[in-house]
């Protein structure tokens, strides 16, 4: 992973209020970085609950809704935001008044960003 992509992750978890942790993880669950304060949401950072968002994306798809771009989770005391980039996964996790309209506004930033490390994930 390079500097850049951390850097660049760094700044959004600066920018946006709220923001804890950002987990970006291969299709599989595998995390592959963590920028930010990661001890406090237990759960979420297994590989399992990475991999059922792959799940239900690919079901939505199976139901003629298209593909699945984003996920949004909210659970007591924090929310969830899942970006599908595939091969990889991007998640955000933030406290519960997190401004989830900011973390999507920055999707295509994000997508612009993971275009190095899509190829190499993709390479290997």
């Amino acid at each position: 992973m390079t500097d850049d992509v951390k850097r660049f992750f760094l700044t959004i978890l600066k920018r946006v209020t709220g923001l804890n942790c950002i987990i970006i993880t291969d299709r599989d669950g595998v995390p592959l970085m963590r920028v930010g304060d990661d001890k406090s949401v237990g759960m979420i950072m297994r590989p399992a609950f990475h991999t059922t968002f792959a799940m239900a994306t690919e079901q939505s798809n199976k139901l003629g809704l298209g593909r699945n771009r984003n996920i949004i989770s909210i659970y007591t005391g924090y929310q969830v935001v899942q970006m599908n980039k595939l091969p990889l996964l991007v998640t955000f996790i933030g406290t519960e008044s997190c401004n989830i309209g900011h973390i999507l506004a920055l999707d295509q930033q994000v997508e612009t960003m993971l275009d190095e490390v899509k190829a190499a994930v993709t390479e290997t």
